[in-house]
């Protein structure tokens, strides 16, 4: 049975939107370490409408970049009913049919793990549907101020259990969660 995870960076108010903005000099070696270990237990991943449009402009001219080598030849499944058929991206299909069906499927299937990268609505959904069954959340030292966050007030209460909390040397949090229930 394979596990389908989401690694998310977010600043300390809880935005998730446009790291870029807020991770400012926090990137440290643990974090990168952190990432390469996650990226090598992944082998399928999981992005919603919005990501694959912005990450398909950018991460294939970026091919030099870590997560670029990793991210363009990766098996990616996009949850969107409004994308066509023909997604251009390397190795990127559109989900046919009900994504929590298809989410089930592939958790029953053989390999490494499926990540849900990016796409906050899908993370949020798969969470919520009992689907998700690993959150780290990437906590850099800095609040952004506006941008979008993770949850929305309307979310219902949901216990989670913490299963690992690691502090960097540049004060990154890195807290890893699952269902409660787990």
């Amino acid at each position: 049975m394979r596990k389908v995870t989401s690694g998310l960076f977010a600043s300390v108010d809880g935005v998730v939107q446009d790291p870029y903005k807020y991770q400012y000099d926090s990137f440290d070696a643990e974090l990168g370490t952190a990432m390469t270990a996650w990226m090598e237990r992944t082998e399928t991943v999981l992005l919603g409408r919005q990501s694959y449009l912005e990450w398909s402009e950018w991460w294939p001219q970026h091919e030099d970049d870590p997560f670029g080598r990793w991210i363009n030849p990766i098996e990616k499944h996009v949850a969107s009913t409004t994308l066509g058929e023909d997604l251009t991206w390397q190795n990127a299909h559109r989900i046919q049919g009900d994504v929590d069906d298809f989410v089930r499927e592939l958790k029953a299937g053989d390999g490494g793990d499926v990540a849900v990268t990016g796409s906050v609505t899908l993370v949020r959904h798969l969470l919520f549907a009992g689907l998700l069954d690993e959150l780290q959340l990437m906590v850099h030292p800095a609040i952004a101020g506006p941008g979008r966050r993770l949850f929305e007030p309307t979310d219902p209460p949901t216990r989670l259990r913490l299963v690992q909390s690691v502090v960097t040397s540049k004060g990154n949090v890195l807290s890893t969660y699952a269902p409660f229930d787990a």
